[in-house]
This record gives structure tokens, C-alpha cells and sequence, in this order.
């Protein structure tokens, strides 16, 4: 019961990170600054006020996320301070907990104290579980995030441009109703029943990769640097480190990568569908040039404009999705640390993670524009 209520609140935060994207997505679009007449003086202006404006309304769009959470948590059923000391303990001793962790307080003053420490301090509070502050979970557990979230995609970018690309250089063939198909299973396909899927066939039926975790018990960890076992067992020159480390990534990355494929797939397969009927490559075909070197000198580049833009969305899909796949592969990151949380009715650190989350994807949101500004020649604020 408690880690159903976790995935359906776990599922609603995610879903607000995609929100936050999107809410910036129809700020971008309803500014309709597309400056492209304008001379180059006045085009720079427009882009420092339009950034200006984005990074104003990012505390707004952040206080948002971070009001809808905190509601959130306390809206669903059960007491952490149940879940703690167990609901046979003394309703004095309760009550002492309850004061010393201030949910004693008014739900206006509990909301007033989190958001002072909050915007004023950047102070997200301590566990009520644990007793840690929700920074140094965040240090401890973000960088396994971080790596799978990285190499999840590369994956994703790698499958779906080639199969995106495969499939649109050949129209109305049995390719191009594949990379369709493709594109639809992959979004269609839930992430737990893939990983599942993928840990009976190649873990339990083959036997080739491990059921989870992020290291084998029994091997030294990579010595820290940056947090990332593949980067630090490079940095320290130990091959055998940094092939056991990507040999635990392969299963979970491939699992979040496959499916974030599509929607780059279908990016690219619409895309370049129609940037190879435009009239500057039917005018090339007219000079003579081959089919290839239209597709690669001309078309293919112009196509990978929509991808750069779509990248804070996947970002933020990324993310939803990491707390799923972390969770199946019992691997080490902040979306499985989030999803422990909720089901212990953890208030400062559901709250502290989803915050720091948000502000990722609000950030990420921001410089994508920029420097989609910048590669995208119809585009100059």
C-alpha cells in the first residue's frame, strides 16, 4: 500500500518537472521573439532581456513546483511520525516528535518556515528519517544520477538519430513503416515492465549482465572525484574499474535509453522527411549532387536543429524516468533515494530533491534556448 502511494506521488512530482519545461516552452513561444529583421544591435538586446525575463521567472516557476509538493505530501495518506516510531508508540512520545520536528505547527506556519529557509538561506532542511541534511544526500547521491542519466542519453541520442535518419532517407518502404512503428512502441512500452523485461531475458534467462546495483560488493569503488565510477576509474587509470562500472550501467541505461529513443526518433523521421522535399534540395538534386551527399551535407544537419530544442524536455523526462529504472535496477541515484522518501513520508527531503530537480530542468530549459538561438539561423532574438 505505502510504496503504491509512493509511485502515484512520485509519478505527480515527476510530472510537475515536465510541467516546469513546458511552462517555459509556452513563455518561449508566446514571446514570439523571433527577431530576424532586426539589426544585430537590437537583436543582442532582445536576447539579453529575453534571458533576463527566463531567469526572473525561473524562482517564480520554481516556487510553483515547490508549493504543489509541499501540499502534496501532506495531502496523502499516513504520518511519518507513525512511520517512525511505529503506531503502538506513546501519543506523548508522538507529540514530543512532532514538536521537535515542527509538524506541530500550523500548516501556513510549516509552509512559512520552509519557504524562508528555503529562498532566503538555501537551506533544504534535514531528513526526518535519517537526521542528514538534504544537501549532502544530494552530493552523496546525485552523481549516480548524473551517470545514468548521461549515458541513458547517449543512447537515446545515438538509437533515435540513426533510426530516425535510417528510416526517413527511405519514404514508403517497409524502413520507413519500421521507424514509425518504432517510435510509437517506445513510447507506448511502461519503463518498469521494459527493465523487468530486460533483466529476466539478459540477467536471470542469459546470465550476461547483473540484476542491479552499481558495483559489485566484493570490488574497492573507484576512488571519488567527480562521483561518476566510469570518469573516476578513467581519471585514476584503472581499466578494470572502469569496465566493471560500465559492465553494471549497460542494463539500466539501456533500459531509460531505448525508450527516451523515440522522441528523438520522431523528431528526426519527421524532420527530414520534410527538409529533403524543400526547394533547396530539390535544387541541389537539379545540379546533379547524389541522394547521400544531399542527405548528409545539406538535409541532415538542418534536422538536428529540432533535437538541440527538444533536449530540456527529454531532460525532464529523464528525470521521471530515472526514479522507475533506478528503483527496478536498485541502483544508487536521487530517483531511488526520492522514491524511499516518499514512502516514509519524508517532507524535507521529498521536498528538497524535487526542488533541486526542478531547478535543473529550469536552468537546462533556459540554456538550451540560448544556445538554440545561437545554431538555428531563423532564430536571432
Amino acid at each position: 500500500m505505502v510504496l503504491g502511494e509512493a509511485r502515484t506521488s512520485s509519478d505527480a512530482i515527476f510530472g510537475l518537472l515536465s510541467f516546469l519545461h513546458s511552462a517555459f516552452s509556452i513563455l518561449h513561444y508566446s514571446d514570439g521573439i523571433t527577431f530576424v529583421g532586426l539589426p544585430p544591435m537590437a537583436r543582442s538586446n532582445s536576447l539579453k532581456s529575453y534571458v533576463a525575463m527566463r531567469l526572473l521567472l525561473a524562482p517564480v516557476m520554481l516556487w510553483l513546483i515547490t508549493s504543489v509538493v509541499f501540499l502534496l505530501m501532506r495531502s496523502t495518506p499516513g504520518d511519518p511520525v507513525d512511520l517512525l516510531l511505529g503506531p503502538r508508540a506513546p501519543q506523548a512520545a508522538k507529540e514530543a516528535l512532532r514538536e521537535q520536528l515542527g509538524l506541530n505547527k500550523p500548516l501556513m506556519g510549516q509552509y512559512a518556515d520552509y519557504l524562508g529557509a528555503l529562498f532566503l538561506k538555501l537551506d533544504l532542511g534535514k531528513s526526518l528519517a535519517s537526521g542528514d541534511a538534504v544537501w549532502k544526500t544530494i552530493g552523496d547521491y546525485f552523481p549516480a544520477t548524473v551517470e545514468l542519466t548521461l549515458f541513458s542519453l547517449a543512447i537515446a541520442l545515438l538509437v533515435g538519430v540513426f533510426v530516425g535518419t535510417f528510416s526517413a532517407s527511405r519514404p514508403n518502404t517497409v524502413w520507413d513503416t519500421s521507424g514509425r512503428l518504432f517510435g510509437i512502441v517506445t513510447y507506448a512500452i511502461p519503463l518498469f515492465w521494459f527493465g523487468m523485461l530486460l533483466q529476466l531475458v539478459f540477467s536471470v534467462a542469459l546470465g550476461w549482465f547483473p540484476l542491479g546495483t552499481r558495483f559489485p560488493t566484493t570490488l574497492a569503488t573507484p576512488e571519488l572525484v567527480t562521483g561518476l565510477y566510469t570518469i573516476d576509474s578513467l581519471l585514476k587509470g584503472n581499466l578494470e574499474q572502469f569496465f566493471m562500472a560500465l559492465y553494471y550501467l549497460i542494463l539500466p541505461a539501456a533500459s531509460l535509453g531505448l525508450l527516451m529513443s523515440g522522441i528523438f526518433e520522431r523528431i528526426v523521421r519527421v524532420n527530414l522527411k520534410q527538409t529533403m522535399q524543400a526547394d533547396y534540395v530539390e535544387a541541389a538534386r537539379a545540379r546533379g549532387i547524389s541522394e547521400s551527399r544531399i542527405l548528409w551535407n545539406h538535409a541532415f544537419r538542418n534536422t538536428l536543429i529540432p533535437v538541440v530544442t527538444i533536449l530540456g524536455l527529454t531532460l525532464a523526462s529523464m528525470l521521471g524516468g530515472a526514479i522507475l529504472t533506478e528503483v527496478t535496477f536498485s541502483w544508487p541515484g536521487l530517483g531511488n533515494r526520492l522514491y524511499l522518501a516518499i514512502a516514509q513520508r519524508d517532507y524535507p527531503m521529498v521536498q528538497g530533491i524535487t526542488v533541486f530537480f526542478a531547478a535543473i530542468v529550469a536552468l537546462a530549459s533556459i540554456a538550451i534556448d540560448i544556445v538554440n538561438a545561437y545554431i538555428d539561423p531563423r532564430i536571432r532574438y
